[in-house]
């Protein structure tokens, strides 16, 4: 008798499986539509404990929304002309780089060839193509001709998002079979992700406003790109700020010299350890739930799914499922091997 119940449950398993499968596979083909939905939403849910402050301030939602997205629209068309201006400006100092390597490279190979590794400078040379960076940033400088057009689109998801909230909690407890339970695990998913994103948004933006004073004081050209940089991968954890800091010691080191690229590294050292090792988790606090190994995991996953906002967003999502999971009954042993019982 127990051959058919074991049967029974192995099939329900792969069919389970198989429409995972299929599920994340329609994810990933549709992401273009997906992703800027995903972060019209997550963009809706910093700004709206800002708009709820605005509206005990006694002003109309509807004027302090637009204030709100006027105030973001004007802050991101002075970004991007900086930012284009910066890339130009780049893209015209690229090709001075395949010169200036020809010198530590010959000084580094007498090092390399006492450790018993035989390269040729003169065909190590001939690999380095500045041609490939170039088209890089042309393809930038491109694409923020059009980013305007996005963030138009995606702000105005994000206006009629934050016009809707307060009738969303009515709806969903209509659609919910248990509103009580229901509404309490959207809540508490609610508070999570605004919590971890508001706090990290802070962090991010004042690493990046610290790096670029620090660029700056240290007169390495484009800090304002390396700033930028380092805001928007710190968002990343884990591997964020290690790859906003290659770039920047990259060119130092071509250009300044050894000396310089190691103070330029101690200060991303520093920066790194104060913010990444000490505030941040001060100030993130026993609130996420989630192990190490699953941050590190859910990083790898969502940006296989969803790309680079993928990786952004990588903590919330996980955040998100994790929650979704406890409400059923199936779920609640995968979102205990999601959980950090040392942090409960």
């Amino acid at each position: 008798m127990s051959r058919p119940i074991i049967t029974l449950n192995g099939l329900k398993l792969v069919i389970m499986l198989g429409m995972l499968v299929i599920i994340l596979a329609g994810i990933r083909l549709a992401a273009d539509i997906i992703v800027p939905f995903i972060l019209a939403l997550f963009i809706a849910v910093v700004l709206n404990p800002v708009v709820q402050r605005m509206v005990r301030w006694r002003i109309p939602r509807v004027l302090a929304i637009s204030l709100l997205v006027g105030a973001i629209v004007l802050i991101a068309v002075l970004l991007l002309a900086y930012l284009g201006t910066s890339l130009n400006e780049l893209a015209r100092t690229l090709p001075q780089y395949r010169s200036y390597l020809v010198v530590p490279l010959q000084n580094l190979e007498p090092w390399l060839q006492r450790a018993g590794i035989g390269i040729s400078v003169d065909e190590l040379i001939k690999y380095i193509d500045p041609n490939a960076a170039m088209s890089l940033v042309s393809t930038l400088l491109s694409q923020l001709s059009s980013a305007m057009s996005s963030i138009f689109l995606l702000l105005l998801t994000v206006v009629f998002m934050l016009l809707e909230v307060p009738q969303l909690p009515a709806k969903l407890q209509q659609l919910m079979a248990r509103p009580t339970e229901g509404m309490g695990a959207i809540q508490r998913a609610l508070d999570s992700v605004s919590r971890y994103l508001v706090l990290k948004t802070a962090i991010s933006l004042v690493t990046g406003v610290i790096i670029w004073g620090m660029l700056v004081l240290l007169e390495v050209r484009f800090a304002f790109i390396w700033g930028l940089l380092a805001f928007a991968l710190n968002y990343i954890p884990n591997i964020g700020s290690v790859l906003a800091a290659i770039p920047p010691i990259a060119q130092v080191l071509v250009f300044g010299g050894l000396y310089d690229a190691l103070v330029v590294l101690t200060g991303y050292l520093l920066i790194n350890l104060i913010f990444g090792n000490i505030l941040d988790p001060r100030l993130m606090g026993r609130g996420l739930g989630l192990s190490t190994l699953v941050v590190f995991l859910s990083l790898i996953f969502w940006g296989w799914l969803l790309g680079l906002v993928g990786m952004l967003l990588s903590v919330p999502l996980t955040i998100i499922a994790k929650i979704a999971l406890e409400q059923t009954q199936g779920g609640q042993s995968i979102a205990i091997l999601l959980s950090d019982l040392n942090k409960r």
